[in-house]
């Protein structure tokens, strides 16, 4: 498990990831995706697009799922007509940017080569982005993270009870998935912004 580092000379975020990283990477970016898919109203087909540029007609209530309420947390919790209105014209396109960006790193993995090639070393991929791609890697690893911390219940200052699970559990492979998760997040943001 490697992560990302900052090629000063060409200006790019690179990492490289074992063919079962990339895998589960992309499974990881496309359930995301999936969920905040399915879960939107469809837009009509028959809808002109200059009109569906100016259609507010987004959910007004919290969404069922717990992840999504997660990922879309209620705006004005002292104010529901205010809330209702503020999410109605602005989770719409929040869900489109956020499985756009998930989207992007399937795509991503995909152009780099998934599924991977052998090398010496097993199979593998290697990940070029630029600073954009990159932040929008970040942004989608972000909604990654809060997904699987809403399904585990992970809550603030519970780790004794996570690392004491036997690591054949199910649940503590997943919560390890969640950790990897955290250590690309951290190796992203420093190959970002770090000295």
């Amino acid at each position: 498990m490697g992560g990302f580092s900052y090629h000063r000379r060409g200006k790019q975020v690179i990492a490289t990831f074992t063919g079962f990283e990339a895998d589960l990477l992309r499974s990881l970016a496309g359930q995301l995706v999936e969920l905040l898919r399915n879960e939107a109203a469809a837009p009509s087909e028959s809808q002109d697009p200059l009109e569906a540029m100016f259609d507010f007609s987004g959910p007004t209530t919290e969404p069922d799922d717990p992840v999504l309420a997660r990922l879309f947390p209620t705006a004005y919790r002292e104010d529901e007509e205010a809330a209702a209105e503020f999410r109605r014209f602005t989770e719409g396109a929040l869900r489109d940017g956020k499985a756009n960006a998930a989207a992007t790193i399937i795509d991503t993995l995909e152009e780099a080569g998934l599924p991977p090639e052998l090398t010496e070393d097993g199979l593998v991929i290697d990940v070029e982005l630029d600073h954009d791609e990159a932040e929008t890697w970040l942004r989608s690893f972000t909604d990654i993270r809060l997904a699987l911390a809403t399904r585990l219940g992970i809550e603030e200052g519970d780790e004794d009870y996570w690392d004491s699970l036997p690591e054949e559990e199910q649940v503590a492979q997943v919560y390890g998935i969640y950790q990897w998760m955290g250590v690309l997040q951290e190796t992203l943001v420093d190959a970002l912004w770090g000295e």
